[in-house]
């Protein structure tokens, strides 16, 4: 069956899709990866979605967590030119590209939340200005706008359109791993710009992290560097401003505020097709030796979250805060499950800035960017006598990093260097946000004593 929430209408050319067959579940043991759940939810509806079934009893309706990115059309379109409070993950539905933005309107609201500390851009030359004393959300917006762009791109396999932010001086961009690979279809789309004045520019590709689905693109042009905040001073209740290319529409500024902070968000991996993987019928297949398909991975993420209207379009897009510094970088958005609509309903996710500037830094310098690996499989706690939320570890890995730390099945993670472990996707999340290397202080329960583990990652090959 077609994924409704993957797309939007392309005013470049025809409304229908072609239709997606799902992939066939992962062998038992296909899927070790660590900090992964032994389980996940079976793929329905396309390479990009999954169903879990609601739990007994529930009285809400189940979410589908899409990300954000852009409007795609087929092949025959002419293209275009703490605090963290865990995410439970009913189910994933494919990663719709998708622009920034708060609620429109609402009129001058009064911002005075304290400014968080500045962290410089890589290579920042010009960068973007920061709003010393800011009153509206125009000050705001006609502040950061400028480095907030437009992000095109088309392929044999068709077209979309997201958004993306200056991040660097001599051209670059930041924006989402699904935008350019148009949801994981294509490995080789042609990228171009449209910068906030009405200028179309060719970009590059300079490296891609699908395991953050972050990308990074340059142009040849000098655009003004939005300025990076600190993630750990992200408050729940900060006001939040986003913008991007909701529906196409560039330049779109919404407003809002920051819902939660340091979530472990899941969704489905947008990783590009190898050589390989093309030649196999399904062009979204994971193959294994053994000539099966597997399911789609799924990717975990840090996420602030937030009520500003998110929309398929923003993805790439700027989250900022009140002082114009970049929040986060727009990725997904929950919906309510409807096969008939995949717009904001106020739970908007984009990637913690301070993740987004370490990866790109990485990706400027070396053209990829590292994550931690702990070697553990892990799983929701459930048993009311543990007496807390946190990552059950079910298995290490011999020669792993967490038995080479001393971590043993049973134990219970409930945190990693300070910040609070409520599930397995907060685990996953907060592991892969460093790099591989980083020694990192886990905090765990066994037998009901509390202690402390010095763990240095191995990293995710």
């Amino acid at each position: 069956m077609t994924n409704p929430y993957d797309r939007v209408p392309n005013p470049a050319g025809p409304q229908q899709q072609p239709q997606q067959p799902a992939p066939a579940p992962a062998p038992d043991g296909q899927r070790w990866q660590g900090w992964q759940q032994p389980s996940s939810p079976s793929l329905q509806g396309g390479p990009y979605a999954t169903s879990a079934p609601r739990a007994p009893g529930a009285e809400h309706p189940t979410l589908a967590y899409t990300p954000i990115g852009a409007q795609q059309a087929p092949a025959a379109a002419a293209p275009r030119a703490s605090r963290r409070t865990g995410l439970v993950v009913t189910s994933l539905v494919a990663a719709a590209l998708l622009g920034g933005a708060a609620g429109f309107g609402g009129g001058a609201l009064a911002l005075s939340q304290q400014q968080p500390q500045t962290q410089s851009a890589p290579g920042a030359g010009a960068t973007g200005d920061t709003v010393s004393d800011p009153s509206t959300i125009a000050d705001v917006a006609a502040a950061a706008g400028p480095s907030v762009v437009t992000v095109q791109a088309s392929s044999s396999s068709g077209s979309g359109e997201g958004s993306g932010v200056a991040i660097a001086a001599g051209g670059y961009i930041v924006t989402n791993n699904h935008v350019v690979t148009l949801d994981g279809q294509a490995a080789d789309a042609t990228i171009t710009v449209e910068t906030s004045d009405g200028r179309l520019l060719a970009a590059e590709i300079v490296g891609t992290d699908p395991i953050v689905d972050l990308a990074v693109i340059k142009v040849d042009a000098e655009l003004p560097v939005i300025t990076f905040a600190a993630s750990d001073d992200v408050r729940v209740g900060d006001t939040a401003i986003a913008i991007g290319a909701p529906l196409g529409l560039s330049n779109s500024v919404t407003d809002g505020i920051v819902s939660a902070v340091d979530r472990g968000l899941r969704i489905a991996s947008s990783a590009a097709p190898s050589e390989e993987d093309q030649s196999q019928q399904q062009p979204f297949g994971f193959w294994q030796p053994d000539g099966t398909q597997a399911a789609a991975e799924d990717i975990s993420i840090p996420v602030v979250q937030t009520d500003a209207s998110i929309n398929p379009g923003n993805s790439g897009g700027a989250l900022l805060n009140a002082a114009g510094q970049l929040v986060g970088v727009n990725v997904a958005i929950a919906s309510m499950g409807s096969e008939t609509s995949s717009g904001s309903i106020g739970i908007g996710f984009a990637i913690e800035s301070s993740l987004v500037q370490r990866v790109v830094d990485e990706i400027i310098a070396d053209g990829t960017a590292s994550h931690g690996l702990l070697g553990a499989s892990v799983s929701d706690v459930t048993d009311a006598s543990v007496g807390t939320v946190g990552a059950l570890i079910r298995e290490t890995v011999e020669g792993g990093a967490a038995a080479a730390a001393g971590l043993q099945a049973g134990d219970v993670v409930t945190a990693i260097d300070g910040q609070p472990v409520t599930g397995a996707t907060d685990a996953t999340a907060q592991v892969r946000a460093h790099a591989g290397g980083e020694t990192v202080t886990v905090t765990y329960l066994r037998d009901g004593d509390e202690a402390e583990a010095e763990v240095t990652l191995s990293e995710l090959g």
